[in-house]
């Protein structure tokens, strides 16, 4: 009976305590031109980008996550709709793209660039578990 007690306490304790939030890294291959998403450590996700093109690099380097805007549009590039950012690096963003057949390829100014329903699934990842457990790893 002792052992129920004991048991029904830890199940009370993990329903109002949940496990520790998720972390969440994007990994950008700019060689590869291809993101993978982990969440704990998991790999959820591989998907196709585009970074900068010859002239406009993007930086390499490991980030947190700065801000979030659902609905954002470049101040720099002919306010061009930028849905789902992740800045990450000043005006630097993860981000989708109405130029999807340019993915898998260098096309951007140096941003981050997916398709919009995989920058939406990164943004609620995001959001979901906090800024603060993510991360952005840019590597050549």
């Amino acid at each position: 009976m002792k052992l129920l007690g004991i048991v029904v306490a830890l199940f009370a304790l993990f329903v109002a305590f949940p496990a520790a939030a998720a972390k969440v890294e994007a990994r950008i291959d700019i060689s590869s031109q291809r993101m993978y998403v982990k969440v704990n450590g998991v790999n959820k996700y591989t998907w196709p980008v585009s970074t900068g093109r010859s002239g406009y690099g993007t930086p390499t380097g490991t980030y947190r996550p700065q801000r979030l805007e659902r609905t954002w549009y470049s101040t720099k590039y002919d306010n061009a709709p930028m849905p789902y950012s992740v800045f990450f690096r000043g005006g630097y963003a993860i981000h989708g793209t109405t130029a999807i057949r340019n993915l898998g390829r260098p096309a951007s100014h140096g941003c981050v660039r997916l398709h919009p329903s995989n920058a939406a699934k990164l943004y609620s990842l995001i959001q979901k578990y906090g800024m603060g457990n993510a991360r952005v790893i840019v590597t050549r």
